[in-house]
């Protein structure tokens, strides 16, 4: 990699980690923070299976890299999108990817719409709340994350559960 950077005339910065199966991987963090401050505009890796640990990963890491106009180059796989061949190469691993995540999203869709037409009930389950006790607890000065803390659930489902209940005070039901 070195001789490919000199070979280029690129000034390089080398980052390694030294434990491969951590999840704690301080090197491409540096890299990460260079990136996103526009401090690279190259990053060269030996193979992709050093540079992310999964396809999903690297699709994700090389869409950030044109979204920030960082060139990525692979030595392995000899792809390098300062080429003209590489950023046809790249287009192409995009299209997949993005051809990939089209399909999943329409066998999710499938699959809801199948379960729906058996009659199950998608999503969580709604939380029965006691509105005369949230109303109660407001008066008394109670704010709603302390309300939503006593009754397991976010502030905003509080607030909507009170807000139902005043426009149907027959309610008390979220």
């Amino acid at each position: 990699m070195r001789e490919f950077a000199a070979g280029r005339r690129w000034e390089f910065v080398e980052l390694v980690d030294q434990v491969s199966a951590s999840k704690d991987r301080p090197g491409l963090t540096e890299l990460w923070r260079l990136c996103r401050q526009r401090k690279i505009d190259v990053v060269v890796v030996w193979e992709f299976s050093r540079f992310a640990r999964s396809t999903i990963e690297l699709l994700r890491s090389l869409e950030e890299f044109n979204s920030l106009g960082i060139q990525f180059v692979s030595l392995k796989e000899q792809i390098d999108t300062t080429t003209p061949a590489g950023r046809l190469v790249y287009t192409v691993i995009a299209a997949l990817a993005e051809f990939e995540r089209d399909m999943i999203r329409m066998r999710v869709r499938s699959g809801m719409a199948h379960a729906k037409a058996k009659g199950v009930t998608l999503g969580r389950r709604r939380k029965v709340l006691d509105a005369v006790y949230i109303a109660r607890r407001r008066e008394q000065g109670a704010t709603w994350a302390t309300i939503a803390g006593e009754l397991g659930v976010s502030s905003d489902t509080c607030q909507r559960a009170a807000l139902r209940a005043a426009k149907s005070p027959s309610r008390s039901v979220m």
